[in-house]
């Protein structure tokens, strides 16, 4: 599983968050506080789609790019990574289901199908 840098997670939060795919240009501006050139924004969607986090729409110009998969499915690969290298999963899954809400619960529960 790959992570995310700082800047690459807040450019994937703005994609996740599109409802339209975003130009380099897009994505300047929503980052307009970090003073980003646009070969840098771009430099880092290289690196997303290498990744598989961002696709890229070639057909446009400039091109354009959304994200590859969903939010949810990011953090649902990064849960199964860090269960996976634990030596002891039942002492992980049963460290984090301690700690989640009783509605978390229930929906746990409830997609468990039991």
């Amino acid at each position: 599983m790959t992570t995310l840098g700082e800047l690459e997670r807040a450019i994937m939060e703005l994609l996740w968050g599109a409802e339209q795919s975003l130009s380099a240009y897009d994505l300047q501006a929503a980052l307009v506080e970090r003073k980003l050139a646009s070969t840098t924004i771009l430099t880092v969607l290289s690196r997303l789609e290498k990744k598989g986090f961002a696709a890229r729409d070639r057909a446009s110009r400039p091109h354009r790019y959304r994200a590859a998969a969903t939010r949810e499915a990011h953090m649902a690969d990064l849960m199964h990574e860090v269960l996976g290298g634990a030596s002891d999963r039942t002492a992980v899954l049963e460290r984090f289901v301690g700690q989640v809400s009783a509605d978390e619960a229930a929906t746990l529960r409830k997609l468990l199908g039991s």
